[in-house]
């Protein structure tokens, strides 16, 4: 079954399959009859014959016909039939020995334009299953949305005078704007949820909002809960695409510049890389910043820079061929990455020239306002760098991206530094609609007072790195070494140098954060040992005791401990059933209490060049 839409009146023409057996045997296994024809014992292409034409998303179209005008066109073709008698003879006529069929009422020349055409063989078929005491029907694969919307009103034409309920099943149809469409698919551990596009604000607030509420019926989660009630995101992301209903229209393509804005924006902003991102990040991970990868990568997009023109026409190939190998993951997977241009304007495809960018490097929030909040900040920046495009050089972050930039602190200064930036620009964001992405991203983990010196721990970001490859199962696999964690340690009202804070004896290198008495400090620890990972001779540090030392009198006046595990080795095997009992897990490794008493003697600093402000305790595990 095939269309010929090319023709000044289209019509659908069948034919039968040379086969060599005068009967047609599907391929043996499960599936859809539809992906079971025997299609290779078809006889080769011929030069010439008529392939696929995919849809070129600039083309102009028009409006899609109504519904009232496609059932009203299945029932006049019906009744058209039934006057004119049996189908098969009056409707189709063979033709050639090749077994083709044209209709013989719409017998009319091909227009100039019309695809070369040689008489051969229809390789597409719409396929019928009874299944499961349905009736299935297969769609073929066509060139154009008209013609799968007029195939489809005829099966329902059909099913509803035999009333007989069907299940469409098969190809989709072709890829075009003037469809939405909403889609479900199964991923390992999620559902991944692809929504249509909204017009407006309002549109997106129901979307969000009724996507949400939906997974709720449906009981499914949009958080989860360690063994150790650590809450996290369900693992899935939480990806934006933005872009335009046609290409033509895109930002993006229109305004080269505005790519160029967002992704220097980025760069010189780790807080858009890490506040919202996942447990996973680093340089394997899906969304990689691009100074995460090569050692260069900055100067090569510095460079990238200068190829975008400031002012006048700009091709919109020209934005791809220069981001398209930059915007890479270290393997080179474009699709791995902070900014997603597969659907930009790829050479690849039609498909791919639509004018979309995505953004990747978020992660699946917990509630709907939180994902919408995220969605505003994205929709503040385009339209702030759409005014002004931002132009300022690069920053060389060096080994500070996974040093500094992955503490809370840091993370929530340079937030608060964009929401003043936007709010200069006219966008009235305010920085407190984000505080529950500060807790959910870096959970408290408690803290301590001492003598008017309070101390603080948080969760910090670690960046957790993919492994070679092992044999697993017969088979190959690549572990992901999560037995490294990260934790913020504040301190406020420190500031005469009498005391110190050490960390399983070590002194915790802290640094003056500008507000006076406040310093802060990161802490590498590894929590679990398991058979894959680096560095698999370390053992784990636990438990994290932390004191506060009084180096006048060598003697420590105060500290707190930090168990990975529960302490009294009473570890459940079930995750925690609700948001309750995950805390009371969390709460129940944390003691303000544990510190070293007697006297203390006063360990040497610890020079990091590379990390200086992180304390490793997988190093130098002699110096104490």
């Amino acid at each position: 079954l095939m269309h010929q839409w090319w023709n000044a009146k289209p019509r659908w023409m069948s034919g039968v399959w040379p086969v060599r057996s005068e009967q047609l045997f599907l391929i043996p296994g499960d599936s859809p009859m539809g992906l079971r024809l025997p299609l290779d014992s078809l006889p080769a292409p011929k030069p010439g014959e008529y392939a696929p034409t995919p849809v070129v998303p600039f083309e102009a179209t028009g409006d899609l016909p109504e519904y009232d005008q496609l059932r009203q066109q299945s029932v006049h073709h019906q009744a058209a039939q039934h006057v004119t008698g049996n189908v098969q003879h009056q409707v189709l006529q063979r033709v050639g020995a090749g077994g083709g069929f044209d209709a013989i009422d719409l017998e009319q020349e091909p227009e100039a334009e019309a695809p070369p055409l040689e008489p051969s063989v229809i390789r597409t078929a719409m396929c019928f299953e009874p299944r499961d005491g349905v009736l299935h029907v297969f769609m073929p694969p066509v060139d154009h949305l008209e013609s799968y919307l007029e195939l489809l009103a005829e099966i329902e034409q059909t099913a509803s005078e035999l009333e007989m309920p069907v299940i469409v099943e098969g190809y989709l149809p072709p890829n075009d704007y003037r469809l939405q469409h909403i889609k479900a698919t199964p991923d390992p551990g999620v559902i991944e949820v692809n929504v249509h596009p909204a017009k407006n604000w309002q549109e997106l607030v129901d979307i969000t909002s009724g996507v949400y509420e939906d997974a709720r019926h449906s009981r499914l989660g949009t958080e989860q809960f360690d063994l150790d009630g650590t809450h996290t995101g369900t693992g899935g992301g939480n990806h934006f695409v933005m872009g335009s209903y046609t290409p033509h229209d895109s930002p993006f393509l229109r305004r080269p510049d505005l790519l160029r804005s967002l992704v220097a924006y980025w760069h010189n902003h780790p807080s858009l890389s890490y506040f919202f991102s996942g447990r996973f990040i680093g340089p394997t991970s899906q969304a990689p910043r691009v100074d995460e990868g090569r050692r260069d990568a900055t100067y090569e997009l510095q460079i990238a820079f200068e190829q975008i023109p400031e002012k006048g026409y700009c091709p919109p190939w020209l934005v791809d061929r220069v981001f398209r190998h930059l915007l890479v993951d270290l393997t080179g997977n474009t699709h791995r990455a902070e900014f997603c241009i597969d659907k930009l304007y790829s050479p690849d495809s039609s498909t791919g020239r639509l004018g979309l960018v995505e953004f990747r490097g978020f992660e699946m929030p917990p509630h709907w306002q939180m994902s919408l909040t995220q969605q505003l900040l994205l929709r503040a920046l385009v339209a702030r760098f759409w005014n002004k495009p931002y132009k300022v050089d690069l920053v060389d972050w060096n080994t500070s991206i996974h040093d500094r930039w992955l503490l809370p602190h840091f993370i929530q200064q340079d937030f608060e530094d964009i929401i003043s930036e936007l709010n200069e620009e006219g966008f009235d964001l305010d920085a407190s609609w984000f505080g529950p992405h500060f807790e959910f991203r870096f959970p408290h983990i408690g803290e301590m007072q001492y003598r008017g010196i309070h101390v603080e721990l948080r969760t910090a970001i670690e960046p957790w790195y993919v492994l070679g490859e092992e044999p697993a199962g017969g088979a190959t696999a690549r572990f992901v070494d999560s037995s490294v964690q990260r934790l913020q340690v504040k301190v406020q009202g420190m500031s005469n140098g009498r005391h110190i804070l050490l960390c399983n004896g070590r002194k915790i290198p802290l640094h003056a954060t500008g507000t006076e008495g406040e310093f802060v400090a990161g802490v590498r620890y590894r929590a679990w040992q398991p058979p894959s990972c680096l560095h698999p001779t370390i053992p784990v540090d636990e438990p994290l005791v932390f004191d506060l030392v009084d180096t006048w009198a060598n003697r420590s006046i105060g500290g707190c401990t930090y168990h990975v595990g529960h302490p009294g080795g009473n570890n459940p095997g079930t995750f925690p059933v609700n948001a309750y009992e995950a805390e009371s897990r969390r709460a129940a490794r944390f003691f303000k209490m544990g510190h070293t008493g007697g006297a203390s003697s006063i360990p040497e600093d610890e020079k990091n060049a590379m990390f200086p402000m992180t304390l490793d305790l997988r190093r130098n595990r002699g110096i104490v």
